[in-house]
């Protein structure tokens, strides 16, 4: 049963000290378990019809992270050089999972590529979309609201001769209108949908000039 706890701006971050040091579970005094909010954001995307047709077949590689960023703990970023977490609140999947998650969904829903999957499934791909996680974050920028704040490193490889095809880093900044953690997490919502769009468009455009451009490849 999810129990939800009230949020309190700045007030509320714990130290990724102490995340570390309780393994992940916040802990009151004496030994009381701290209730947990788990958030799941809800991703409403919606592919361009002006992408391009792909006959080719794509496979998304797991993302990568760092262990801080890929946490299930929400972080926030209260000033420059300062990264703490929301303290009784988490994501019920690593970031990591949701941008995979994400990617593929617009891809599939697109209908303009021949296949597309995880690379995990064991797929013959033409083409593979590794993700590297950069920032994905709750950042106030000396401000008084947060910024919902992802930031990717993509690159896509052409599978028959491991050639990096294109390579490009998206940055989605989405503000949230209060310090509420649950507010923070719908602009995530938000700022998840609008960077998974622009990654699969990117990748469709790319891999299909590379199959205009090497015929014969």
């Amino acid at each position: 049963m999810k129990h939800r706890a009230p949020s309190r701006p700045l007030r509320a971050f714990a130290s990724l000290a102490l995340l570390f040091a309780l393994g992940g579970c916040s802990l009151l005094g004496g030994g009381k378990r701290e209730p947990v909010t788990i958030y799941s954001p809800q991703v409403a995307v919606q592919p361009d019809p002006s992408w391009p047709r792909a006959d080719w077949q794509l496979s998304i590689a797991k993302p990568t992270a760092a262990r801080l960023v890929d946490s299930p703990r929400i972080a926030v970023r209260p000033a420059p050089g300062e990264l703490q977490v929301y303290r009784g609140s988490s994501w019920a999947q690593p970031p990591t999972d949701m941008i995979e998650a994400s990617v593929l969904r617009v891809l599939e829903d697109s209908g303009k590529i021949a296949g597309v999957g995880r690379l995990a499934t064991g797929m013959r791909s033409d083409y593979r979309l590794a993700l590297d996680v950069r920032r994905f974050e709750s950042d106030y920028r000396g401000g008084a609201l947060p910024l919902a704040t992802i930031e990717i490193s993509a690159t896509l490889l052409n599978n028959r001769d491991q050639r990096i095809v294109a390579r490009q880093t998206f940055l989605r900044e989405e503000p949230s209108p209060s310090t509420d953690v649950g507010t923070v997490t719908e602009a995530f919502g938000r700022a998840l949908g609008s960077i998974s769009v622009e990654i699969a468009g990117w990748a469709l455009v790319n891999g299909q000039g590379d199959v205009q451009a090497h015929p014969a490849r």
